[in-house]
């Protein structure tokens, strides 16, 4: 409750219109939090606090202006402005205090307020439930359709298995542009890529964004964060300052690094540190730990762990992993074509074999949070930033809209308020749902800057909040997928029923997904599709309308945001 109050006050006291966050040790970040977090659950007791009812007391009844930035962006990828487009927070009127203005009042008269609402706050937290702690798993690259669970026939994933077998099962969900830092950056802000700018690999997030971490810590939650994060954009090997970690506390993290068994890490010390061995190993243990650690303080807490694997390189797991799988006993999709059926065999041997490393990786995640009597009230959600081809339709790695690059895992478990019963949901969800899901599942307020969908009432039971579809997209092809490997734009609609795209030349792919789970017959003008395909036209341009997407050419994007690529349309990648 004490840390309640101090929380409460540094946004309360104001001096000379600066925010007095420094005397109590809150960064300008956490202030940006707390303010958006204050107008958000102001606006909701107005209507009616679910544990206070209607006309409660506000539990944040000054805002103060916001302390001027002092982060800035790399030169090889700056941006002319952070303060328009895509920053992340919205504000309604100045933003000032009692009065408009708020500048040049006594600190003490801040405190006396905040002093005073002391009653308010004691209402709004007693004889709440208590509040649940989160662990959100992330992995590289790893596909829906690669679990024992999911059908694989290959794949050992007991532990995968067993989880899955008391947690929330979302069927259907995707990642709406299926490459990593711009799903990062939508997990992170709850918002879609043209809104948070990050639509290629390598460019800064916005270090003023409002994220999960930011809301969470207002929330009076403690965060950490370990593993690959990759939405700093000031090269892949490089220190990431406090100020740029978007409201986690805990951080063990490398922006980006794929050399699984000689990996680096960054903590508060511009120092590099390395884990000791395969580094999803050494990740994991570390969690292990803090969970150890934060089990003795009473205090809820978010903890987000980013493995690297099964991202390739494929043949890097250990050796007691890779003996697990022989290439030539390895049963393909039937959409692998003959011509890479050797290649696809000896990629999804080590694939696999990372898969294995990372189940009983979950494993010891799981055994602790039952060690330390946590497991009961933490939220356990697991997922990936995207899928891998691997060979199927001839293709690899990732982009493309194809189910195998899109769908990916998203598995939640929470005994205490979901049940321990399996279940599997139909409704597609995408990457900006993730943070305001969470945000819900906690009780805690959701900014308005989030565009994602909250699903927490689906998950308990109640209506879906969505209409049933979702969009995918490539903004501009880079990297593994740049124009002259086939990369193009396009925009699609995913229904729990059908698959549909067009690029910049019109209609491309329509697919069954019931009765064409393989994606192997286009349908495109096949007469008895021809009234679906209509709909799913009609769907995917009234959705386009709706996100304001005019489905420009990817260089207009890249030329909006003032992002620096090379030849392919890749960013630099740098230490």
């Amino acid at each position: 409750m004490i840390r309640d109050f101090l929380t409460l006050l540094s946004m309360s006291v104001t001096f000379g219109g600066k925010a007095r966050n420094d005397e109590i040790g809150m960064t300008n970040d956490d202030g940006e939090a707390a303010r958006e977090v204050a107008a958000m659950a102001n606006a909701e007791l107005a209507g009616g606090h679910p544990r206070l009812g209607s006309g409660a007391t506000r539990l944040f009844p000054f805002v103060p202006p916001a302390p001027t930035p002092k982060a800035s962006l790399p030169s090889a990828c700056r941006r002319r402005s952070f303060g328009t487009r895509g920053s992340g927070v919205e504000r309604s009127g100045s933003g000032n205090a009692v009065g408009g203005q708020g500048r040049g009042r006594c600190g003490c008269v801040a405190l006396m307020a905040a002093v005073l609402l002391i009653p308010g706050m004691l209402r709004a937290w007693a004889g709440g439930p208590e509040r649940p702690n989160i662990v959100v798993v992330i992995a590289d690259q790893w596909r829906e359709q690669a679990f024992g669970f999911a059908g694989d026939p290959n794949v050992k994933t007991p532990n995968f298995d067993a989880l899955a077998r008391s947690s929330v099962r979302c069927v259907n969900a995707v990642s709406g542009m299926s490459v990593c830092s711009p799903t990062r950056a939508s997990f992170l802000t709850g918002q879609r890529p043209f809104t948070h700018g990050v639509f290629i690999n390598d460019v800064p997030l916005d270090p003023n964004a409002m994220t999960i971490g930011k809301a969470l810590h207002a929330a009076n939650y403690e965060t950490g964060f370990i593993g690959k994060w990759h939405v700093d954009g000031h090269g892949r090997l490089s220190f990431i300052p406090p100020e740029r970690r978007q409201g986690f506390d805990y951080w063990k993290v490398c922006e980006c690094t794929h050399n699984y068994t000689d990996s680096i890490y960054y903590g508060d010390s511009p120092e590099k540190a390395h884990w000791s061995g395969y580094d999803a190993i050494d990740q994991t243990r570390d969690a292990v730990q803090y969970l150890r650690d934060h089990a003795k303080t009473g205090k809820p807490f978010a903890l987000f762990l980013a493995w690297g694997p099964p991202h390739d390189p494929y043949l890097t797991a250990p050796e007691k992993y890779r003996a697990l799988y022989r290439p030539d006993t390895l049963q393909l999709r039937a959409n692998v074509p003959e011509a890479q059926v050797e290649q696809t065999r000896n990629f999804l041997a080590g694939y696999y074999a990372h898969c294995s490393a990372l189940d009983d990786c979950i494993g010891e995640v799981r055994a602790a949070l039952a060690e330390t009597g946590l497991s009961e009230n933490t939220v356990l959600v697991f997922t990936a930033d995207h899928g891998d081809m691997l060979g199927s339709q001839g293709l690899y790695k990732k982009q493309k809209p194809y189910d195998e690059s899109i769908r990916v895992p998203l598995l939640f478990h929470w005994p205490r308020g979901l049940g321990a019963a399996p279940r599997e949901l139909d409704a597609p969800t995408n990457s900006e749902d993730l943070m305001p899901t969470l945000l819900g599942l906690c009780g805690a307020p959701i900014p308005k800057s989030v565009e994602g969908l909250n699903y927490s009432g689906y998950l308990r039971g109640g209506a879906s909040p969505g209409d049933g579809a979702t969009v995918l997209l490539c903004a501009a092809p880079f990297g593994e997928w740049d124009r002259k490997k086939g990369g193009k734009e396009y925009r699609g609609v995913r229904t729990t029923r059908y698959t549909y795209v067009r690029d910049l030349q019109g209609p491309w792919l329509f697919f069954d997904d019931q009765e064409d789970p393989l994606q192997m017959h286009n349908l495109l003008g096949d007469p008895g599709y021809a009234a679906i395909q209509a709909e799913m036209d009609a769907l995917l341009s009234r959705k386009l309308r709706e996100r304001g997407d005019a489905f420009l050419p990817g260089d207009a994007y890249i030329k909006q945001w003032g992002w620096i690529v090379d030849a392919n349309g890749t960013a630099p990648t740098a230490p």
